[in-house]
């Protein structure tokens, strides 16, 4: 069974910076792509950033575009997510999420995905 395990959320002001970071312990498994999602308080779940580690391409939502960069390390099945100029709309739970399936995908969707963290919660005051 794989777990994978998202920490780093806190309570941060508006214009600051918070590292979430992803690891995945349990069966071993090589990931097709790695990404985060966050979900608001009261909405759906919606796309934050991925990486697809075959061509080393990265995506990411218009809304975290220049301000989150997404990093890791297909080997460790590692991702991180460096978030700057924190707004108080990026308030939310974000969840890391890995897809095991070597095969074309929407990266942007959950459904893509196997695997999920548990959560962390960012909480940005203005």
């Amino acid at each position: 069974q794989v777990q994978l395990v998202d920490s780093g959320g806190g309570l941060v002001q508006a214009g600051g910076s918070l590292r979430l970071s992803c690891t995945a312990s349990g069966r071993t498994f090589v990931s097709n792509a790695m990404g985060w999602f966050r979900q608001p308080p009261g909405k759906e779940r919606e796309f934050v950033a991925a990486k697809r580690w075959i061509g080393d391409y990265t995506y990411y939502a218009e809304s975290v575009k220049g301000r989150f960069t997404i990093s890791g390390d297909n080997a460790k099945n590692t991702v991180n997510l460096q978030m700057t100029g924190l707004k108080p709309e990026d308030t939310a739970v974000y969840f890391c999420a890995a897809d095991k399936d070597y095969r074309p995908a929407d990266v942007k969707v959950p459904e893509t995905y196997d695997y999920w963290g548990q959560g962390t919660q960012v909480t940005v005051s203005s």
